[in-house]
């Protein structure tokens, strides 16, 4: 209970206003004599009055049926009856919203008759639209027998312990199968010496529990698993569980495992049974889900069954070796987020030594606070986005991590084997694709494993390649040659500020500064790699080239960076050359395949071309590398906060230059450079 209302604290502030538009109502059932009333009254006396009403489904029909309830008892006919306890029900709603309180009703599910020895559904419409949850007192039929003969204030007829049964069984049966279809919470709680302060404790998290308040709940915990981070993080790796992390269903194994434990036979998983039902994947459905997890298990098995699940999951090797490198980064950093089982997830991590570093966000208890859905998931992502400014790779396998994935500035689809992953993905998948522009990536986790879609459509990675790592834990950087080598900067833009220098003196001044920044900036962004050659003294040895420089895309913005691209070409002979005078001159063909583009331009005054150029990159392809190169950028235009600024952090690029200069550059005439470099300065 402490720590149900420490989560409840801790979210109350961003939890905005309630979303339910009916008030809070809890109703309790259970056969007769299980003690609804006598729990009613121990609640009154423990709960506080001005959060909570409490209503005896009995003494309300009293009050509203005129001649009171021997009035409503003598009367034979049903529909009548069905009338008042109609207004019964409504009149606790009106209470409840007139005075701002969650209710709390004793009421009756169904009732025996005694002639026909069955059970008789007594609930009315009127029930279903005012409850939001519903508390079910499951008591032994044999000790409700006991306490039926003992209790002579009240005419509870002569019902054998075997009709109790039957009558209990039929409740809770219809009761799961109409709260589901009503979209309300179900809890069926046990008696024993714990009632009330389980009941007490569903009370306070039913009153407070909204969508609202639960993702408030969910950032509350992610920014705290952010801000333990010693360091200043950058990059997040956002990393589904089940199915993604490793190839194991912990909600599958857990639910083995509890049924083991009860020995119930032909008793399906519970949470199969309520995510296949009406409920589907919603907010409610996964609430119903931590309720299922309290109901089955208490703290020492949940405990149990986290334990053994954890131990039989193997993380993918490709995860584990990812995983250790981001553990070891100052500015990368990971989170597991789970529609699963929190618990078993962290003790998985910890018995692999990711646990101090890599935190889990995920429920499947109500003391845990809050729950995790598919919206949550990407709210979540969003949150890191633009809450903590982090570049945000995801990774997941099935519908309920499309949505993150789609939020996330770059996205990996885990495809496991044919038999085992998910089968309902690849539809929305391939509509994401066609249809909303979604770019995404796709990782095969087994050797048995066949790719989804077509692979031009969701191209493969290697998550332990180089490149990949490297993409990853790359840190968005500004060289500026002008802060490394002050005197060399000096030397090569004597020329470009000579107003007597113009046409191809111009032009190769340009195409030498291109070719010096990129020889001494471009092998930290994107790496060398060796390469065998023939010594001059007629032996091998070994030569050094850019990192897969066949596949980059040098970017002349024309017709301003055309001579320094030039400059950037001789240093990279085997990279691609490409004019561009819009951004729409870069094709899909263009981009497909490549790792990195270098976009080349000769001044950068606001950023909006360079801006441009990035966003529409992006579009055709969320992993390429980018990196700009420029002679000359407006110290403003990469201010912080500015929009050149943002946009490189965001999509992950970098900008190498000369220097930076305070001048705003509005070229006109003799002063453009564009005019300067060919001679065109008496036409502008």
């Amino acid at each position: 209970m402490a720590n149900l209302q420490d989560n409840h604290s801790a979210a109350a502030a961003g939890a905005g206003p309630s979303s339910h538009r009916k008030p809070v109502v809890i109703g309790t059932y259970g056969i007769q004599g299980c003690g609804k009333s006598t729990l009613l009254k121990k609640m009154q006396g423990a709960l506080n009055d001005s959060d909570f009403g409490f209503f005896d489904g009995s003494n309300i029909i009293d009050s509203v049926v005129p001649g009171g309830l021997a009035a409503f008892k003598g009367c034979e006919d049903e529909k009548q009856k069905e009338v008042w306890r109609q207004d019964a029900i409504k009149y606790i709603g009106k209470q409840c919203t007139e005075e701002a309180r969650t209710g709390i009703v004793a009421g009756h599910f169904m009732l025996w008759n005694e002639e026909k020895e069955i059970a008789e559904l007594i609930c009315t419409s009127s029930d279903w639209a005012t409850y939001i949850h519903i508390i079910y007192l499951d008591v032994s039929p044999d000790t409700i027998a006991k306490r039926r003969l003992k209790d002579s204030s009240r005419d509870r007829g002569d019902v054998s312990v075997e009709n109790l049964r039957q009558w209990q069984g039929q409740e809770k049966k219809q009761l799961q199968e109409l709260c589901r279809l009503h979209y309300i919470l179900l809890t069926v709680v046990s008696s024993n010496n714990t009632t009330l302060s389980k009941v007490m404790a569903l009370a306070h998290d039913f009153r407070l529990h909204t969508e609202e308040f639960n993702m408030a709940c969910a950032k509350s915990k992610l920014d705290k698993a952010i801000t333990a981070q010693a360091n200043r993080l950058e990059t997040m790796l956002v990393i589904d569980g089940d199915k993604t992390l490793a190839a194991d269903d912990t909600g599958v194994l857990f639910w083995k495992e509890v049924m083991k434990h009860v020995q119930l036979d032909g008793v399906e998983d519970p949470w199969k049974v309520l995510f296949s039902g009406p409920l589907k994947y919603s907010y409610t459905a996964f609430r119903q889900a931590t309720l299922l997890c309290d109901e089955w298990t208490d703290d020492s098995t949940f405990e149990h069954h986290c334990e053994k699940v954890a131990s039989m999951v193997a993380v993918h090797r490709e995860f584990l070796s990812l995983l250790q490198k981001v553990a070891a980064s100052t500015h990368v950093g990971a989170v597991v987020i789970t529609c699963g089982l929190r618990h078993i997830w962290e003790k998985v991590l910890q018995l692999v030594g990711l646990s101090e570093k890599i935190k889990v966000i995920g429920g499947g208890r109500i003391s845990d606070g809050y729950m995790v859905s598919a919206e949550v998931k990407c709210a979540l992502v969003a949150h890191l986005q633009k809450a903590h400014d982090l570049y945000v790779v995801a990774f997941g396998d099935s519908p309920l991590d499309l949505p993150m994935l789609k939020q996330a500035n770059d996205a990996i689809v885990v495809t496991g084997e044919v038999e085992k992953r998910s089968r309902t993905m690849d539809v929305p998948l391939h509509h994401a694709i066609e249809n909303e522009g979604f770019h995404a990536r796709q990782v095969l986790l087994s050797c048995n494993a066949s790719p989804r879609l077509e692979i031009t459509k969701l191209p493969l990675v290697d998550i332990t390649d180089k490149w990949f790592i490297n993409s990853i834990t790359f840190r968005p950087t500004y060289y500026f040659l002008s802060s490394s080598d002050p005197n060399a900067a000096k030397l090569l833009m004597t020329p470009i500020r000579n107003s007597a220098i113009a046409g191809p003196a111009l032009r190769e001044a340009h195409r030498r500064i291109g070719w010096f920044l990129a020889t001494n900036f471009l092998g930290n962004l994107i790496g060398l790699e060796e390469y065998p050659l023939q010594h001059v003294l007629h032996r091998d040895t070994a030569g050094y080239r850019f990192l897969d420089e066949e596949k980059i895309l040098i970017v002349a913005l024309m017709r301003g960076g055309e001579p320094m691209a030039y400059g950037v070409s001789d240093a990279l002979p085997r990279a691609i050359f490409l004019h561009t005078k819009t951004e729409d001159d870069i094709k899909p063909v263009h981009i497909n395949g490549y790792r990195t583009v270098i976009l080349v331009d000769s001044v950068i005054n606001t950023g909006k071309t360079i801006i441009d150029a990035v966003y529409h990159i992006r579009g055709l392809d969320a992993r390429v590398r980018i990196i700009v190169v420029a002679g000359v950028v407006q110290a403003d235009s990469v201010a912080k906060g500015s929009g050149l600024a943002g946009v490189l952090r965001r999509c992950g690029g970098s900008l190498v230059a000369l220097r930076t200069s305070e001048t705003k550059y509005v070229g006109r005439k003799e002063t453009d450079t564009g005019n300067r470099l060919f001679n065109s300065t008496h036409l502008a």
